[in-house]
Order: structure tokens, then sequence, then C-alpha cells
């Protein structure tokens, strides 16, 4: 996937900064030496990176974009322009409602460095991930505005998202984990089966799993970063 030159950026409480070389893990693969990884903070605290981590946790989202593709959170804005270069992608909507995070992207301009086709499907609008309607319909919907990697209402939370956009897909950042948390607290193993019916009970209309390796890949990742992060009376499956 495409990944943006990035160069130091400070803009209100946001700073954004580039380390020279640093080891990092995947979402779900091992770990890999990354060189000039940026890495954006708020108040000296991580929010984004181009780490492995951070490129897995969303590239199937990017990987299978298609139509207009409705992003909550600018963040970094890889996401964005790395959809955008997909063929199968009409438009990119970024939804972000911090203005100094809108100012650093100003000043960054990543998108000077898509084609000019793809940078004509880019628009970035000020708005609410709980309360923005599109204007258009949405073929794709990635919410990616949390901090930490899985939150208990983190479901609950996307519903109301897709109330309001009726998106014909979604993937959401960390979705991987939600799906093993609560098919191991409904009693479900991690296998094809216990991830389909688990995305059915979400009522939600996930994407991914129609990949090859999916379910080899959310374990891997559940493996990795769940740690003891699993719901309220439930425990690690192995």
């Amino acid at each position: 996937l495409f990944i943006p030159r990035y160069r130091p950026v400070v803009r209100g409480d946001w700073d954004l900064r580039v380390v020279p070389l640093n080891m990092a893990p995947g979402y779900w693969s091992g770990p890999v030496l990354v060189r000039d990884m940026a890495v954006l903070l708020r108040n000296r605290e991580s929010w984004m990176s181009t780490t492995p981590m951070e490129i897995e946790s969303q590239e199937i989202g990017v990987r299978l974009a298609r139509g207009h593709v409705l992003i909550y959170g600018l963040g970094m804005g890889w996401s964005a322009v790395a959809s955008a270069l997909r063929d199968a992608v009409t438009a990119v909507t970024v939804v972000e409602r911090d203005p100094d995070v809108r100012a650093l992207h100003e000043d960054l301009d990543i998108v000077a460095q898509l084609p000019a086709a793809a940078r004509a499907k880019i628009r970035i609008v000020e708005g609410d991930a709980y309360s923005y309607v599109p204007d258009r319909p949405v073929d794709l919907l990635m919410p990616d505005i949390w901090l930490p990697l899985m939150n208990d209402g983190r479901v609950e939370e996307v519903r109301r998202m897709q109330a309001n956009v009726g998106a014909t897909a979604i993937y959401f950042w960390g979705q991987e984990l939600e799906i093993a948390r609560h098919a191991v607290a409904a009693g479900r193993a991690l296998d094809e089966d216990g991830i389909a019916r688990t995305i059915a009970a979400f009522d939600l209309p996930l994407i991914g799993p129609e990949l090859p390796g999916y379910t080899e890949k959310l374990v891997a990742a559940a493996r990795r970063w769940m740690r003891d992060r699993w719901l309220p009376g439930t425990t690690a499956p192995w």
C-alpha cells in the first residue's frame, strides 16, 4: 500500500514527528525494522503511526474499498490517500472535527503526492462521526476515531454511525479484536463459523472475512494484542 512521505509539523496539541529507525510489530505479523516512521502525538501521547501494526490494522478496508468511501477521523491521512489510489474507488470523504488536525494537513498536504486523478477524489469536511449524515450514498464506511485499540462500547458506537450513514459495507479499526472478544463471550470458536455468527449478531455489513486467511489473521491479532482485555467474565481461549 502507498505510504505518504511525512515531515515534522506541529499544530495546536498535535505534533507529527519522524523517527529515522524503529523496530515495530505488526497487527498480525512479526516485528520488522521501519525506516522514517511517522508518529502523530497529541500532548506527547501517540495517537497514530506508520508502524506495521497501524498499516495492517487498516489495510483490509483499503484493499476492499470501492465506490464512495467515507472515513471517520483524518489522523495521518494515509488510509484516505491509499484508498483514493484504488481504481475501484470513485470518491473519498474524510470527516474530521478537530480544526488543528485539519490545519496540520493543510500544511502537510500529503494529497499533493498523489496523481491528479486520485487527488480529485478526496475531500475533507468538518463534522462529528456520531452525527454526520452523508450527502450521497456510501459504499464503504471506515471509522477510525479511537485512541485505544479496543473499547467495550465500540460495536454499539459503529451501529450509531451506521444509522446515519446506511453504508453498503463497513470496516472499522480494531474490528478483528472486537469480533474475537464477542465470539469468545458468546461461547463460539474463533473459526470461520464462529466469526460469521458473531458478525451476524453485530448486525453490521462488515467486510474482511471473505478474504483468504482472514481467520488466521484475526486469531494472530487477538493473540498479540488482546492481553487481558477480553469482555468481562471471559478469558483467552488459548
